[in-house]
């Protein structure tokens, strides 16, 4: 590393297994978007500096008021930005894992992320951008730009909505939330409902289909989904239609990306209440024979 990425680095870590990839993340960044302890638009702040020098040394030209003020804002404006942009990596940080490898990440991911996250000041959402740069420095490819800018749009009010919605998510190969009945009281207790689905789906994450079900497949005759730490067994009694009703709600890919960065809590009673819907449509949610643990190999409809 060069003295000049030395001293615009933001820390240097040394904290075990993860300290190499902790290094290498901000190196990363600083190359990616020109440094952690410079503001993020270089342009815009060599503009402001250059300004500052002509008000102290250009003492015969008169600078307004209204200049000044205009100075003053931008560089504030810059430092939020930048403090923004270290913050959030600093909660990213301890969530690397040994085996990441940041140098994987592309340049141009990176400058968009900083881009949509550097206006970002609220504690509990830099906690989710957080999770986001983590996950892709630990596997490079996790999260699209597309999933980035949909997250920029995303207040604290939205993200908890979706945090609900997770609450119901089975694990079916990817995260699957299981609304049969939008009125039913299990849902509409914890706030999702018609009006908050459709909601989710007008920006962006989840399908919603009010008016039939979803039916997602085919998976093997056989196995167990999951439901937070609950194993759930299920078998279609037809091998040759191993389709699954998911109800009416599916995720979308921005949905899945962020789905397990979520906080949910499962929703004490809701694993019975799928095996019931379950078995009222011919599934069993029981195996034949009594057995010790999933088969292996047959997880979760998968």
């Amino acid at each position: 590393m060069s003295d000049e990425k030395k001293s615009t680095a933001l820390i240097h870590i040394d904290a075990g297994d993860w300290a190499k990839p902790a290094n290498m993340l901000i190196e990363k960044i600083a190359d990616a978007i020109g440094g952690l302890a410079k503001p993020w638009q270089i342009k815009r702040v060599a503009e402001a500096e250059s300004e500052a020098e002509r008000i102290h040394t250009v003492a015969a030209i008169e600078i307004t008021r209204l200049q000044k003020r205009a100075m003053t804002r931008l560089i504030a404006e810059e430092a939020r930005k930048q403090n923004n942009i270290e913050s959030i990596t600093a909660k990213a940080l301890p969530q690397l894992e040994s085996g990441a490898k940041p140098e994987n990440v592309e340049d141009d991911w990176i400058a968009n992320f900083f881009d949509k996250s550097r206006l970002i000041s609220d504690e509990g959402m830099q906690e989710l951008w957080a999770k986001v740069l983590a996950g892709e420095a630990n596997q490079a490819g996790r999260f699209s730009k597309r999933t980035i800018n949909h997250l920029a749009s995303l207040d604290k009010a939205d993200a908890a909505l979706f945090e609900k919605l997770c609450s119901f998510n089975f694990l079916l190969n990817v995260p699957s939330p299981l609304i049969y009945d939008t009125q039913a009281k299990i849902h509409t207790d914890h706030g999702i409902n018609f009006g908050t689905l459709s909601h989710l789906e007008s920006i962006g994450f989840i399908q919603f289909n009010n008016l039939t079900y979803i039916n997602i497949g085919p998976f093997p005759q056989k196995g167990y989904s999951s439901y937070f730490d609950e194993m759930v067994y299920l078998e279609f009694p037809d091998s040759n239609n191993c389709r699954l009703n998911v109800g009416k709600v599916r995720l979308t890919q921005i949905g899945e990306q962020l789905a397990p960065l979520c906080e949910a809590q499962p929703v004490e009673g809701f694993a019975d209440y799928v095996r019931e819907k379950w078995r009222a449509w011919g599934y069993k949610t029981e195996p034949s024979q009594p057995e010790a643990g999933p088969p292996s190999g047959a997880a979760a409809p998968e």
